[in-house]
């Protein structure tokens, strides 16, 4: 029995981020938990909403005949129909029940998304800094990886993105609020983004599919609005999940909806549908798609998610740590401090940086893995006292280096 080739070569670009949790595993079992301060990981650590455990017992009790079968591969239909209702409200445009796909999380989605859409060679253009798992998603289906630069402040630069357009572009990944910046992109730069594809589809005579990804849509701060995508651009998918807005990641459940306005959006969806099939998904889980379409409305309380991520950014800020301010998700994005005595091969080495911190038990994640190489991302949903007790150590690191 042997391992293919493709897979032991993505052993190196396995993601940083499981890596540094690995990491933070070892330090706990040898020095306990409270020693270490591990912000690697982005997993939710409020608990669902009252009504999810409610219809979750409820459901699963449920004992009449074929309650717990298959169903069409889309999904039920009227949980679709309840589903499509609720993005019609975020997205700002009435989207059919018929073009929400239900599926395994917004990993999955964009897995389905992807099969559908592509053929061996095309191009997807994703925007950095971007989540590390895109690569093997669009390597999966036999696409290329088109890495694109931001401006300074992460957010879109349209020239580098312009440069980037082929006639082979099938797609291009936009996450907003973004993992791992935080940045939340403004509705005059996604209508800018908007008309340069839609210039681009008229003369190449192939539009490029939008895939906004969008978990943490709901999970931003200061009253910062998450503009729709879908109704700046007619060639839009939404892959998006309930994994942070009901602080249920691992129950794998999330939808796609497809733009009204997309051209030739019967056959899409009709490929969306076989794509959750044959990729083994076969259907989203069926008593998840139950409970999410009974409690739809309801969310987490992360508001203690903006109290400290204001600890965190306060704190680096004042021991000298540079990064914008995160309008949405919930993660820092910070520069690497130049080295006291610099490094004529790499001033400013994340990987270095990540593992200086883990000297003093704090564990990050390098922007490498990212696309950023420079930056590291903190997770800040973790214990209040986590991040107290680890500022001392950001700023010795920060004084040693």
């Amino acid at each position: 029995m042997r391992v293919s080739n493709s897979i032991r070569d993505n052993f190196g670009r396995s993601s940083w981020i499981r890596r540094m949790f690995e990491e933070g595993r070892k330090l706990r079992l040898e020095l306990g938990d409270a020693a270490v301060y591990d912000f690697s990981l982005g997993n939710p650590d409020i608990e669902p909403p009252a009504v999810f455990g409610e219809a979750l017992e409820r459901f699963a009790l449920d004992v009449r005949r074929g309650t717990h079968g298959y169903m069409p591969n889309a999904g039920y239909p009227h949980v679709r129909a309840i589903v499509a209702a609720h993005a019609s409200t975020e997205q700002g445009l009435t989207i059919p029940a018929d073009n929400i796909i239900m599926t395994v999380g917004a990993a999955g989605a964009i897995n389905v998304a992807l099969r559908t859409i592509l053929d061996p060679g095309d191009e997807v253009i994703v925007l950095k800094p971007w989540f590390a798992e895109y690569w093997f998603y669009i390597q999966n289906f036999g696409g290329t990886f088109v890495g694109v630069d931001t401006r300074a402040d992460w957010h879109l630069d349209l020239g580098a993105i312009e440069k980037a357009l082929s006639p082979r572009t099938a797609a291009i990944i936009v996450n907003s609020p973004n993992n791992p910046s935080g940045v939340v992109y403004g509705r005059e730069e996604l209508a800018a983004l908007s008309e340069l594809l839609s210039r681009h589809g008229r003369a190449s005579g192939r539009w490029p599919c939008l895939i906004a990804d969008e978990p943490y849509r709901q999970i931003v701060y200061d009253g910062v609005e998450v503009p729709s995508i879908m109704a700046l651009y007619p060639e839009t998918i939404v892959a998006t999940s309930w994994s942070k807005s009901l602080s249920l990641p691992g129950e794998r459940i999330g939808y796609l909806a497809v733009s009204p306005d997309a051209a030739n959006a019967r056959e899409i969806l009709d490929g969306l549908t076989l794509s959750t099939r044959i990729l083994g998904f076969v259907n989203a889980p069926a008593l998840l798609q139950r409970v999410v379409a009974e409690i739809i409305e309801s969310k987490a309380d992360i508001s203690s998610y903006a109290h400290r991520g204001r600890i965190l950014t306060e704190g680096l800020r004042a021991s000298g740590y540079e990064f914008p301010d995160p309008r949405g998700a919930f993660y820092v994005f910070a520069r690497v401090p130049p080295r006291s005595v610099a490094s004529p091969e790499d001033p400013r080495d994340d990987v270095a940086f990540v593992m200086h911190l883990k000297e003093r038990r704090i564990l990050g994640v390098p922007g490498i893995g990212f696309g950023a190489p420079g930056n590291f991302r903190l997770s800040f949903c973790v214990p209040e006292k986590t991040i107290r007790e680890s500022l001392p150590g950001f700023a010795e690191a920060l004084k040693a280096w």
